[in-house]
């Protein structure tokens, strides 16, 4: 390092990131295996955590790293303050009445998976089949197992994978159009992926936070698709949704009145959002690096405070939530 100026933001930044790594260790007191999981954080969370600390930041390719490190761990502690304001019922009615909005429907988890079948036993050759023909040929394969299956609802799941672009759609004239599956999804991983990644599309343009365990449970009735989930929520997170989710957050904490005073963190936030998410961005300056490190950790402790101070999930008498219509 050439210069005393270099070697302070150095030292400041590596303080930043040694407090944070303490969030790694098990919380203290605990016996045995089970306090080994016990930190404050939740798994996304050490784990983007674990990514920060092993970057080298006396190297330059390390620096970079660990601007992308921080922008990332910045993003996720929106993402939780927002879940934590979150009520699970609410949130899920507010889905289902978005993708209701859209004229489109999710019949639940084994109604559905059943109905996306059929649509590929009717598509997966290829067949060019109209729109009515193709609801036809589901709701009556349906409907001995889903008595409450109806042209109406499987309409509306086949307009869930047309929002998709699922379709291949030829106009005929004076005759309705004929839809084929595009290639690419003529197999049922393929078709689902496409089909879940619309629902949480449509989530987050209704302003939705789910998190992926409970978008496994609305949409496969269990746990075990949370990471086939998170995979979807992370191709579509583009660099622009980490701004949009810092003001998210920003109404949602008018609506609560703030009383943890979150908003303190926003111009911290609001850096790391600025960051370059390329891995080839520009080298940041020492000072830059200083204040993400700052930045960083001053938004993961406020997140911390937040759980351990405020969060409804920590106490778990039901509080009085008064909801302003």
């Amino acid at each position: 390092m050439s210069n005393l100026g270099e070697n302070k933001h150095y030292e400041v930044a590596k303080k930043c990131v040694e407090d944070l790594a303490l969030y790694l260790k098990p919380l203290s007191g605990g016996k045995g295996v089970a306090s080994l999981n016990q930190s404050a954080l939740s798994r996304p969370m050490q784990r983007k955590l674990v990514t920060l600390v092993n970057c080298q930041l006396v190297e330059e390719e390390g620096r970079v790293r660990a601007m992308r490190a921080a922008r990332s761990l910045g993003e996720r502690t929106v993402t939780e303050l927002i879940l934590q304001h979150q009520n699970p019922q609410q949130l899920s009615a507010n889905l289902w009445a978005a993708v209701r909005a859209r004229g489109c429907q999710f019949l639940g988890p084994a109604m559905q998976e059943e109905a996306l079948k059929l649509v590929l036993l009717a598509l997966e050759d290829g067949s060019a089949l109209s729109r009515k023909v193709l609801v036809l040929f589901v709701v009556q394969r349906l409907e001995p197992r889903f008595p409450q299956a109806s042209k109406t609802s499987i309409g509306h799941v086949v307009q869930l994978l047309y929002r998709a672009s699922c379709f291949k759609v030829t106009k005929r004239d004076e005759d309705s159009s004929l839809m084929q599956l595009k290639e690419e999804f003529r197999s049922y991983e393929a078709l689902r992926r496409e089909h879940d990644a619309q629902i949480v599309h449509i989530a987050m343009e209704a302003g939705l936070r789910i998190s992926p365990e409970q978008w496994s449970s609305l949409l496969y009735g269990d746990l075990a698709h949370k990471s086939h989930m998170q995979s979807i929520i992370d191709k579509l997170q583009s660099p622009e949704s980490f701004a949009k989710s810092v003001q998210e957050l920003t109404i949602v904490l008018q609506r609560t009145g703030d009383p943890a005073n979150l908003n303190r963190l926003r111009p911290h936030l609001e850096l790391l959002a600025n960051i370059d998410p390329n891995p080839d961005a520009v080298s940041p300056t020492w000072e830059q690096l200083e204040n993400a490190m700052v930045a960083v950790k001053t938004v993961v402790h406020g997140l911390v405070d937040f759980i351990q101070n405020y969060s409804r999930k920590g106490h778990e008498t039901p509080q009085h939530h008064h909801h302003h219509h």
